[in-house]
Order: C-alpha cells, then structure tokens, then sequence
C-alpha cells in the first residue's frame, strides 16, 4: 500500500475522532464560561441581597439590646433584591417562566436574622393541580437554641447577648453572657470561651440540619418535574460557616442547572455588615448603544442590562464611567 493511500486511511479513520474531541473541547470550554457566569451572578446577588435586608432600620432603635449585630432583617426585601439581581444577570429578567424554573435549581434560600433564620424552599400546598402543587415559600423563624442535661436551655444570637431559662431558678433571664455569668447557675454562662465555640457550633449545626432536611425533599419536587439530578447539601468550609454566622445575612445554592453535558453546583453567602458598598449596573444608552456604569442610586435613563459589585469588574466588562451630575442637569 502506497504511504498516500495510508495517509487517507489514517485520515478516514481518525478525522472523525478529531472533530469529536474538538467539539467536546469547545463544548466544555462555553459550559465553563457559562458556569463562571452562573456562579458570579449567584455571588452578586447575595450581596446585594445582604445590602439591602435591613437598610430600612436603625440599629438603635429598638429598645432593650445593646448590641452593633442588632438589626430586624427583611428577608422579602432581600428575597426580591436577590432575585432581580439573578435575573438581570442571566437575562432573563423580563421572563417570569424563565426566572419560575431557575428556582427549580435552587432548592434553598436561608436569610440569618439576629435571634433565628429563616429559609425559603419548595413546600407542598393543596392546589388542586398536581403539575402545580409546589410553592417558594418562607418557613417560620428557627431560633438557635440550645439545651443542658440540668434543664435549663439558651436561645442564642449572633453575638453574646442571650435569652435563657435557668431551671435551677425556674425563670427566664437575658442579657449579656458575661453580665449573667454572675447571676445564673447555668454552667454554660459561666466560660466565656466554651459559650462561644458551643454557640457558634450550635448554630451551623442547627441551620446544616434544617438545610439538609429542605434540600432532600427538594428531590420529591425535582422528581415530578423530571429534574433528574439528585440535590445534597454542599460541602461547606468550617471558616465559611463561621464567617456566615458573624452578621445578620443570607446564603442561596444553585445545584443541577444544566450547562452543556455538565451541572453548574455553587453556594454563596452574603453578609450584610461586609457588604457597604453601592452596587453598581451597567446600563445602555438606547440612542447610542454605549454601555455605561453607574451607582444604583444614581437617576438616568439609561436602560439598564448588568449589576456589577464594583466599577473595576464594571469596566473589565466593557462599560464606560456614567457622570450622574451630568445626567441630572441634562435630564
């Protein structure tokens, strides 16, 4: 056989082989790109989320706590914040069914108030309609609580500031750990330290079993709805369920969203001490299709396409600086 014509055999028999490789390679590389950009809009928005959940209240304005960690958060201000900001950034925010079945992929949403959290999830409701007998709905506020062997039990907050029932006493007390060291027998009260590490762990403990309890039968739901993915609770870092528990805030998970032949799963957790800063959006002027970013509060009318967390990943996205003093003296 001539080396030409084992130059057509070989390439009759691999060409097929190359292309495959070649498109599974180009395949992978946009389902990364999408999943970067599933997991960053995700990251974004609990930020935002976490920013505004509790910008309508003032630390001191309620009676009896003396604590900086003290604030009533508003899980449905975070809730539609977190949502618009999802689908603004996948672009789908002008389509309701589309923004329905991302909650499909989320099968949690847990909101960490001051004295409880509370967490969103898929729950059965009698609607008549066996297609359409599930609901997001918000569960009632899980207090972090603790019991001892003598009787006596402690709701936690996010700092030291306690609600305890002293069995030995047989009343409620409150306050401060270390201003009640002196004036309970609870043992807890009485070490500083081991009060904190049993708080702390008490209170992922309590939020990792109630999650996993939602996100199992987040399975029934995804069963009827032919999502074959199989939904489990993430593994998540020590140092970022601590960091989690440090401030009022909120996390969310995204687990089976299809991208290509692979399944994007990512969780995000957003503080809302951590999170000060404006968010920013790019917008597009519609007469001149520039792209420009902008403080969220500033006025314009510019239609907006983007939320960014800040003008540096603004501008890497090909975004232009938007003079809002500008745009209020023109308009």
């Amino acid at each position: 056989m001539k080396i030409t014509d084992l130059s057509i055999v070989f390439i009759l028999i691999f060409l097929p082989f190359f292309w495959i490789v070649s498109h599974n390679t180009q395949d992978a590389e946009e389902a990364q790109i999408l999943s970067q950009r599933y997991r960053s809009a995700l990251q974004t928005a609990v930020l935002d989320a976490g920013t505004v959940m509790h910008q309508n209240e003032k630390q001191n304005s309620e009676a009896g706590y003396d604590s900086t960690k003290f604030v009533k958060a508003d899980k449905e201000l975070a809730l539609q914040t977190f949502t618009q900001t999802m689908a603004l950034n996948m672009g789908i925010q002008d389509n309701p069914n589309a923004i329905k079945a991302l909650f499909d992929y989320i099968p949690a949403v847990v909101v960490l108030d001051y004295d409880g959290y509370y967490i969103l999830a898929k729950e059965t409701e009698l609607t008549g309609e066996p297609d359409d007998s599930f609901r997001q709905v918000w569960g009632p506020k899980i207090p972090y609580t603790y019991a001892d062997s003598d009787g006596s039990s402690i709701n936690f907050t996010l700092d030291g500031y306690v609600y305890a029932y002293d069995a030995s006493q047989g009343k409620w007390i409150e306050g401060f750990q270390n201003e009640l060291a002196l004036s309970t027998g609870i043992p807890l009260l009485q070490d500083t330290e081991l009060f904190d590490q049993v708080r702390r762990s008490r209170i992922v403990m309590s939020i990792q079993e109630n999650l996993a309890e939602v996100i199992n039968r987040h399975n029934e739901f995804a069963r009827r709805n032919g999502i074959s993915y199989t939904f489990t609770l993430p593994l998540i870092s020590q140092e970022d369920w601590y960091n989690s528990i440090n401030d009022t805030g909120i996390m969310a998970f995204i687990q089976g969203l299809p991208v290509g032949n692979q399944k994007v799963n990512t969780y995000a957790i957003g503080g809302g001490r951590l999170v000060k800063r404006t968010a920013v959006i790019g917008g597009v002027e519609s007469s001149t299709g520039i792209k420009y970013y902008y403080p969220a509060t500033c006025q314009n009318n510019l239609r907006a396409e983007e939320v960014f967390t800040d003008a540096k990943q603004a501008a890497a996205e090909g975004y232009f600086e938007h003079n809002c003093y500008i745009n209020k003296v023109i308009y």
